[in-house]
């Protein structure tokens, strides 16, 4: 059951994804954009975590999911250190996937030549 809840998690964001692809001029970029706010916002309203727990790595590995590690960094940060540590906490908890963006991203970058 744990495969099918985070295959219909996963397959919703991607379902909304590509009807707002297919009706409207929003690029890739946008949507993307829109996902990490779209996290943020659910687990603002406390949604996210049940989210997870819900469906578990089909809710993880979204982008949508980095919205809710930048709020949550970012509330956790607040409340240790104070509005300094609002900033601080947004990079504590999503440091490993944009470190982990920007390594594949130039070992690729290495491997494959872009085309003229």
């Amino acid at each position: 059951m744990i495969f099918v809840n985070a295959f219909l998690v996963s397959g919703l964001f991607c379902f909304v994804a590509q009807v707002i692809m297919d009706n409207t001029k929003l690029t890739p970029g946008h949507i993307t954009s829109l996902f990490v706010v779209l996290g943020a916002f659910l687990s603002f309203l406390g949604l996210y975590p049940k989210l997870i727990e819900f469906g578990g790595a089909g809710a993880t590995v979204l982008i949508s999911n980095f919205g809710h590690m930048l709020y949550t960094g970012g509330v956790e940060g607040f409340h240790e250190v104070g509005v300094l540590g609002l900033a601080s906490g947004l990079l504590v908890k999503s440091s490993l996937a944009i470190v982990s963006a920007v390594v594949i991203a130039f070992v690729l970058a290495l491997i494959f030549r872009p085309k003229s």
